[in-house]
C-alpha cells in the first residue's frame, strides 16, 4: 500500500547518500562495457537492476544534465581511486541540502500549475462532483452493499496514476486486494473511500491538499495531483 508519511529534507539527503555506494561498484565493474550491451549474466543483470534503482532514488534531484552526470560519476571513480577530492565533503554535505531544497521547489511551482490544469479538466468530466475539500469523485459502478465509516477497515483494490497516467501504486497489478483502516490513509481517500459501498467502483482525483501536499512521496512530485480507480471489495 502506498505509504501516508511525509519524507522529511533529511531523509531525502540520506537516500541520495545510500545510492553513491551502488554507483561506485557499477560504474567500476561496468567501466568497460559499451553503453547500448544488453547485460548477460545473472550478475549484470543484478548490477543493471541496481542501476534502475538508483535511477529511481534521483527522481528527487531531477532534471540531471549530461555534464552533471558525467560530474557525478567522476566524484564516485575520485573517491574509489582515493583521489584527491575536487570539494571537500563537508561543503558538498550543505550543496547537496541546498540543491535538493531548490530542486524541490523549482518541481513544486511546475508540478502545482499543471495540476491545477488537471483538475481543472477532470473536473468537467461527465459525471464527475467536486466536494468542499477538493476531492474529485466519479461513481463507476453503485455499489449495493454497506457503506463505510471514516474509522472502518476496508478490503480494495485500487490503481493509482499521475496526471500523465504513469501508475505509482497499484493492488490491481499486484492481484492482492489492501486492506487499511480508512483513517490511517492520506484524506482524500478517508472522504473518498467512505462515500462508496460494498461492490461499488469509484474514480477519486485527489488535489495535493488532500493527498502528499507539497512534500510529495516516492515518484510523487511536490504538489502533484493524483488518480485513483477504488473498488470496494468489503467492509471488514
Amino acid at each position: 500500500m502506498f505509504s501516508v508519511l511525509r519524507q522529511s529534507l533529511r531523509t531525502r539527503v540520506s537516500l541520495l547518500a545510500l545510492v553513491i555506494v551502488p554507483v561506485v561498484v557499477a560504474q567500476l565493474l561496468a567501466s568497460t562495457v559499451n553503453a547500448q550491451d544488453v547485460p548477460q549474466t545473472d550478475e549484470e543483470k543484478a548490477f543493471y537492476s541496481i542501476g534502475v534503482s538508483i535511477a529511481a532514488q534521483l527522481e528527487m534531484v531531477k532534471p540531471i544534465g549530461q555534464r552533471e552526470l558525467d560530474i557525478l560519476i567522476q566524484g564516485v571513480r575520485d573517491s574509489v581511486g582515493d583521489q584527491t577530492l575536487a570539494v571537500d565533503e563537508k561543503e558538498g554535505a550543505a550543496l547537496v541540502r541546498n540543491l535538493l531544497q531548490e530542486r524541490k521547489a523549482h518541481a513544486a511551482e511546475f508540478e502545482e500549475k499543471a495540476a491545477a490544469d488537471f483538475l481543472a479538466a477532470e473536473a468537467k468530466k461527465k459525471g464527475a462532483r467536486t466536494t468542499e475539500s477538493g476531492l474529485i469523485y466519479t461513481e463507476i459502478r453503485a455499489g449495493k452493499g454497506g457503506q463505510p465509516s471514516a474509522t472502518d477497515k476496508v478490503r480494495v483494490h485500487y490503481h493509482g496514476t499521475l496526471r500523465d497516467g504513469t501508475v505509482f501504486d497499484s493492488s490491481v497489478d499486484r492481484g492482492t486486494p489492501a486492506e487499511f483502516a480508512l483513517n490511517r490513509v492520506i484524506p482524500c481517500w478517508t472522504e473518498g473511500v467512505a462515500m462508496m459501498k460494498e461492490g461499488g467502483k469509484s474514480r477519486l482525483v485527489c488535489p495535493a491538499a488532500i493527498a502528499y501536499g507539497n512534500k510529495g512521496a516516492g515518484r510523487i512530485l511536490p504538489g502533484a495531483a493524483l488518480s485513483f480507480e477504488v473498488e470496494l471489495i468489503e467492509i471488514k
